[in-house]
């Protein structure tokens, strides 16, 4: 694979549902995600096959998975291993850093209607 440059800041926003924002970049085996959440934003519950690291740069959200509620504020990294199913609401506008390992399949070929619902 070759080597790639971004300027993360400078790439346009994907607009995914009326409160979640999206932008990211990839490589062979790693994913780096930037949501945008306005507060009441919710991401059903899902699950894939790739490792997720979520780090909250601004604001807070609240993960339910395996019947626990976590509430992530910023400065906390929360790690969610693979093929746990998961929800997110955003308690409050919120900048989410997450990285997949490996990228996200289905966001590449756009199937990831679960999360455009």
């Amino acid at each position: 694979m070759d080597v790639k440059f971004f300027e993360f800041d400078k790439l346009p926003f994907e607009k995914v549902t009326d409160k979640v924002y999206r932008h990211y970049v990839w490589g062979e085996k790693i994913m780096l995600v930037y949501f945008k959440l306005e507060k009441g934003a919710i991401v059903p519950e899902h699950h894939h096959p790739n490792e997720q690291v979520t780090y909250i740069l601004k604001g807070s959200v609240e993960v339910t998975t395996q019947g626990k509620k976590y509430v992530v504020k910023q400065g906390e990294v929360l790690i969610l291993p693979a093929n746990v199913p998961h929800r997110f609401e955003a308690l409050e506008d919120c900048i989410d850093l997450d990285v997949f390992s490996p990228p996200r399949q289905d966001w590449l070929d756009g199937t990831d209607s679960y999360l455009k619902k």
